[in-house]
């Protein structure tokens, strides 16, 4: 079907176009077995099914391992939960102080604003209350929540999240944005969106002009793949990055997607000329219905390993795994701390090389006091 430009890059005409049903998707797509079955009973029971056109374009349609289409298109192995995984694997909402509002960090809050996105990401952390077909249905009170963030006083950093906020109209976005700074205590806001990956048109002059407004703010994107990254994709983050918002990336650490260390090295090294600095990669959390997206955190570690020394330090992200049930996140490095003696620590470079630091005496000294204070700490008084 052939669509004018004018609809293509309208934002409105790409909502109102996707792809949210099996009988939509068999007509464009050779589906596998599984693939059908996800479909059929995961998209209705787990996490619906919605793919902007623009997305669907840049899968692959023969071939059901395309890194992009894994991410989108429901198995039916979501229907299968493994012992350990879990409906909340983050701990949100025995945190969640006020509809919406999560409370864990000592100064920064987590503002759910919407249980919508433009597509749906097959491991979603938040599939119990996103979409609509979850367990739970999110909860929205303004009053509430603005009541409590001008009380905590100690609260400093706002991350808006979802479902993705960057589908609100620029006019809801902007009362929120608003009345957060009209709290004198919050410093800084964070959104955290996949709409320039999913739907980039959606970055118009508009939008930037309300955000622009309310600096200092920053966005944290969500890539996976570098064949996410598009020209257009590339456009709508420079858009953002004109604007002048600090741009950062969090991806998902992904089983055949983005689980080497080239796809993952051509990522981030693609982030970055986008203008874009990769921040977090996460473990994927325990979501109930993702053990097949799951990888081992020694391979996330040996992957880790082939991006430092290998790439520009700030293109490196943070590998960290939310701590089950509400831990928070926990950083995970390569051992480059090869041991410690009496004068010196010998470390690994990443070639894999021993060097040895010497320790002068004053370390020697505060060393030793550390851990005759540790030992101390141990003792019945």
């Amino acid at each position: 079907m052939s669509v004018p430009d004018k609809d293509w890059n309208d934002w409105h005409w790409q909502l109102k176009n996707r792809l949210i049903s099996l009988e939509q998707i068999e007509q464009r797509l050779f589906l596998i077995p599984d693939e059908r079955r996800g479909l059929m009973f995961a998209a209705k029971e787990k996490l619906a099914f919605s793919l902007t056109p623009y997305f669907f374009n840049l899968i692959d349609p023969f071939n059901p391992d395309c890194p992009l289409r894994r991410q989108v298109i429901p198995r039916a192995e979501e229907l299968v939960s493994m012992p350990y995984e879990m409906m909340d694997p983050c701990g949100e909402d025995k945190d969640m102080v006020a509809p919406g509002l999560v409370h864990r960090y000592p100064d920064r809050v987590l503002f759910l604003v919407t249980d919508r996105c433009a597509t749906y990401c097959r491991y979603c952390t938040r599939s119990r209350i996103v979409s609509g077909v979850g367990s739970q249905k999110l909860e929205i009170d303004d009053k509430l929540t603005f009541d409590y963030l001008k009380k905590h006083t100690e609260i400093r950093d706002v991350l808006i999240s979802g479902g993705d906020p960057l589908l609100l109209s620029d006019g809801r976005l902007e009362k929120i944005l608003r009345q957060l700074r009209e709290i004198d205590h919050i410093e800084i806001i964070r959104i955290g969106t996949r709409v320039p990956i999913f739907l980039p048109q959606r970055i118009t002059e508009s939008l930037c002009k309300v955000l622009k407004a309310y600096h200092p703010l920053w966005i944290n994107i969500h890539s996976n793949h570098p064949k996410e990254l598009t020209l257009e994709a590339k456009t709508a983050l420079e858009k953002l990055a004109d604007t002048g918002i600090p741009l950062g990336n969090q991806s998902v650490l992904l089983k055949g997607i983005n689980d080497d260390p080239q796809t993952m090295l051509e990522l981030v090294n693609k982030l970055v000329r986008c203008r874009v600095r990769p921040y977090y990669l996460y473990q994927c959390d325990l979501i109930q219905g993702t053990h097949h997206f799951r990888v081992p955190i020694r391979r996330g570690l040996e992957i880790m390993q082939k991006l430092r020394g290998f790439t520009t330090g700030f293109a490196v992200p943070q590998y960290v795994v939310d701590g089950p049930g509400g831990g928070g996140k926990i950083p995970l490095n390569p051992d480059y701390v090869m041991g410690y003696y009496e004068d010196k620590v010998l470390l690994r470079n990443y070639e894999g090389k021993i060097y040895s630091y010497p320790m002068d005496q004053q370390a020697k000294g505060e060393e030793n006091e550390d851990r005759q204070s540790e030992a101390g700490m141990g003792k019945y008084k």
